[in-house]
């Protein structure tokens, strides 16, 4: 039980074929896409998903044990160093177009997984250091207001038509992305002026968040633009865009069709398990850093990763979420998969003393 946070060394491995994508040319450079979105789909449709929970006692032990939290640190130091790798594998003297996009979304990858998946675990912890650690791999996605609005924003609306980050029912991917991308940055800057009103400091000063954020992220852009020129410049945002979009698409499958009951006029009934979609598919939950089991992350946001846990109650996806994710990609195929799941809570609803839907 001590060791039991080493299958989580396991994504790391995502790590080490990026590096081989930024050293090798041709099909090699995709093979963390490959990997992602191939291996890994593959093999959850053969393994069976757990339902299972560490007991009271493990769990204890688990909340004690640094080394679930050392695994996370050491993400921040890998990310920059990737990153770095991957701006200066970019100015290889007659890198063809093909290697290129593949270095491009094997950063992508990163930058979605890990800068803004970890980002996104660490950012819900209280220590001061593990949030601007937190902060840190979000400014490696060029996402850092998602620091404000998931927090603030996100888990207090979830599932509802107030938040920009849950699916309607019948709404797709592609009219999702837009539509949150955008009203989430509005709703970062409205949260980061109102927290400004409440110290009683101007919102048009280094103290509002936003502005911090904006400033540090022109900076990094600069920064790269100075050293590496605009051409490798424009390929980092390209993979930055792929990370936020992964994000955004993680964001779409785990809340799709999900509402909350509205108790009086812009009040809503508190966020339960089965307001959020669950994955119990092993291999996802461990490359994912649990982020799967998130039904029990919306009931209880301060729960850290390795703790989270299999909710009765709570609506079970199809599939993993790389599988969920190909699936969200294809509308038509995604809404008659949905569907029949809808229709299965619906009956499971009628037979159950708790709501589903």
């Amino acid at each position: 039980m001590r060791w039991r946070w080493i299958k989580y060394v396991s994504p790391f491995v995502l790590f080490l074929f990026a590096f081989q994508a930024f050293s090798n040319s041709g099909w090699l450079s995709y093979v963390p896409l490959i990997f992602t979105f191939v291996f890994i789909p593959l093999a959850e449709l053969l393994m069976k998903s757990s339902t299972s929970n560490i007991s009271a006692a493990e769990e204890e032990i688990a909340k004690a044990d640094k080394g679930y939290d050392y695994l996370l640190y050491e993400i921040v130091l890998l990310q920059y160093y990737a990153l770095l790798v991957f701006l200066f594998s970019l100015t290889e003297p007659n890198l063809d177009t093909f290697t290129r996009v593949g270095r491009i979304i094997s950063m992508g990858l990163l930058c979605g997984i890990f800068g803004i998946n970890v980002g996104h675990e660490l950012g819900h912890r209280s220590n001061k250091i593990e949030q601007m650690m937190a902060k840190m791999l979000l400014l490696s996605s060029q996402y850092l207001h998602f620091f404000i609005e998931h927090n603030k924003g996100h888990h207090k609306q979830v599932a509802t038509p107030l938040d920009p980050a849950s699916a309607r029912r019948g709404e797709s991917l592609y009219a999702f992305y837009p539509r949150t991308i955008i009203e989430s940055y509005i709703s970062a800057w409205h949260i980061a002026a109102r927290d400004c009103k409440k110290k009683g400091v101007s919102t048009i000063s280094w103290r509002n968040e936003m502005i911090q954020f904006t400033a540090i992220q022109l900076a990094m852009l600069s920064t790269i633009g100075y050293f590496f020129g605009p051409t490798i410049l424009f390929s980092y945002l390209a993979s930055a865009l792929i990370g936020i979009l992964l994000l955004e698409s993680v964001n779409y499958i785990e809340h799709y069709g999900l509402q909350r009951k509205e108790t009086t006029p812009g009040s809503y009934e508190r966020t339960q398990p089965w307001h959020s979609w669950n994955s119990n598919h092993v291999l996802g939950r461990i490359m994912l850093f649990e982020l799967s089991r998130h039904s029990d992350h919306h009931y209880v946001a301060s729960r850290k990763y390795q703790l989270l846990r299999h909710m009765e109650g709570a609506p079970q996806m199809p599939t993993g979420y790389p599988g969920m994710l190909i699936l969200a990609h294809i509308p038509p195929i995604f809404f008659r998969v949905m569907d029949r799941t809808f229709q299965k809570l619906e009956t499971q609803q009628a037979t159950s003393a708790s709501p589903v839907l």
